[in-house]
């Protein structure tokens, strides 16, 4: 009797061993998934207050072009009216050329704030479709006071030759613009297999949980000599190696098109604009 009593209690001992570690294992896993859980939400919320940070720096500069734009009719509608008049004297001819002079100031100061809020998208992670829209429209409504000032050089040039060595000043602002313009519509894209894209530095997996679920994504601080530099509105169709392809950027469905043959993939890009409006560089990975 002793003996089983032994063989009792030393089996009822190791049952209570095993209920212990399985206790302990439970309660590392839990905290393990409790400090990745709270690593999660503390990225969230930073992204959130980089989010916030880029849409209220975004929204100053819509504001100052706004104003310009505002201001440039303004000055075109003055200058008008005071040269239809049949009172203009010689004397106002300062006036109005320094009205120009302000007009060029400002259409300048447009394009390079344009520039300023495009370089400030591209180099953040993060891709705000509705900022893009807004810069779309901001472009739309300067080149519709471009087209307003080329008629008013027009009038001011038949009243007067010399308003004409100030217009080539402005030209050589609308040159300046117009390259601005070509590197806003400057897009990038790389492609290859995961293992070339990970090894130049172009993708990474990222944001699983414990290890489990990982995403391809783009590199935060990704190799740009990897990528190859293309005008978005020139460059619609795009032939890469492998018959299989997988975005790693986000592009609208829709846009595009994809189709494959003898060993290639070709991208057809259908709508530019909507394409590229997520994201100004594209990654694929090819099978």
């Amino acid at each position: 009797m002793p003996k089983f009593l032994s063989l009792l209690f030393l089996t009822s001992m190791i049952l209570v061993s095993c209920k212990e570690d399985v206790n302990n294992a439970t309660t590392d896993t839990d905290s393990v998934d409790t400090v990745e859980l709270q690593n999660r939400i503390d990225q969230l919320e930073l992204d959130n207050q980089l989010k916030d940070s880029v849409i209220n720096e975004s929204l100053i500069f819509f504001n100052e072009i706004q104003t310009n734009l505002e201001a440039i009719g303004i000055r075109r509608r003055e200058i008008q009216d005071l040269t239809s008049n049949p009172e203009f004297a010689p004397d106002d001819k300062e006036w109005v050329l320094e009205q120009i002079r302000q007009i060029n100031f400002m259409r300048e100061d447009n394009a390079l704030k344009i520039k300023q809020l495009n370089e400030e998208l591209d180099k953040n992670k993060f891709k705000i479709e509705s900022l893009q829209t807004m810069i779309d429209g901001l472009m739309k409504d300067i080149e519709w006071k471009d087209e307003q000032i080329n008629l008013l050089q027009s009038e001011l040039d038949q009243l007067d030759s010399e308003y004409s060595k100030l217009f080539d000043a402005y030209q050589e602002k609308a040159i300046q613009v117009d390259r601005l313009k070509s590197e806003i519509n400057t897009v990038y894209y790389a492609y290859g297999s995961e293992k070339e894209l990970s090894a130049n530095g172009v993708i990474e997996k990222r944001n699983g949980f414990i290890g489990i679920g990982k995403k391809i994504e783009l590199k935060d601080e990704f190799n740009d000599d990897y990528f190859t530099k293309i005008n978005a509105k020139n460059k619609k169709v795009i032939s890469m190696d492998g018959e299989r392809a997988r975005f790693v950027t986000v592009h609208p469905t829709g846009s595009y098109e994809l189709s494959s043959a003898n060993g290639k993939t070709t991208l057809t890009i259908t709508d530019v604009t909507e394409f590229w409006k997520i994201s100004k560089y594209l990654v694929v990975v090819v099978d």
